[in-house]
């Protein structure tokens, strides 16, 4: 197994790759850090590095890291990780190089789909429909049926109550407390959750 992405993101997938006994051969950045722990090599992306390898997109920024597979796309294998605490569900569907951090809680019917990433502590309640690209952060809490379109960004311990729709590109705030829709590209904050921006859809 290789990583695209060397840097934050890319430390905790290694761990998490540990933890479930996988091997990391190497690393690779478009601009390579001087050092990654455990001396592991981190080289530029080439297409020979990356034919038929199983790769995590390890990059926590969801524009980049769509940007990333549609560039790699149909060159290699996209893996699916999960950390052994976490709780997911028998009835979820998890799309390809998605990565389920520490102590996630997933609830039956759940729906996530592709390089998604769920993070520390993070829950997700019955029949969600996580769409592609999206970051769910530490602690954040999703009650039942609720659609967060492709993405979108829950940030650190936000609240999110059920029937609620996130929609594309947008941002929940820190510790926000969302109590109705969210439109796409929309920046979200405070309790209970309010519009302070919209965001220039051709920034995406």
């Amino acid at each position: 197994m290789i990583l695209y992405g060397a840097r934050g993101q890319a430390k905790v997938i290694y761990d998490l790759i540990l933890s479930n006994n996988h091997l990391l051969e190497y690393l690779v950045d478009d601009h390579p850090p001087e050092d990654f722990p455990h001396h592991l090599p981190v080289y530029q992306p080439t297409r020979e590095l990356l034919q038929n390898q199983d790769v995590i997109i390890a990059i926590g920024d969801n524009k980049i890291r769509e940007r990333i597979y549609r560039q790699i796309s149909g060159l290699c294998r996209f893996k699916t990780l999960r950390h052994h605490s976490a709780y997911v569900s028998r009835f979820t569907e998890l799309g390809e190089g998605t990565v389920i951090m520490p102590m996630v809680c997933i609830n039956a019917e759940v729906k996530i789909g592709k390089h998604c990433i769920i993070n520390t502590a993070s829950v997700i309640e019955h029949e969600c429909v996580i769409e592609d690209f999206v970051h769910i952060s530490p602690k954040a809490s999703l009650a039942g049926n609720i659609l967060v379109k492709k993405g979108a960004h829950v940030g650190l311990g936000a609240n999110i109550i059920q029937g609620v729709t996130i929609g594309e590109h947008a941002v929940i705030g820190a510790g926000a407390v969302v109590l109705g829709d969210v439109p796409d590209h929309a920046v979200v904050v405070g309790n209970p959750a309010k519009i302070i921006r919209i965001n220039d859809a051709e920034q995406r």
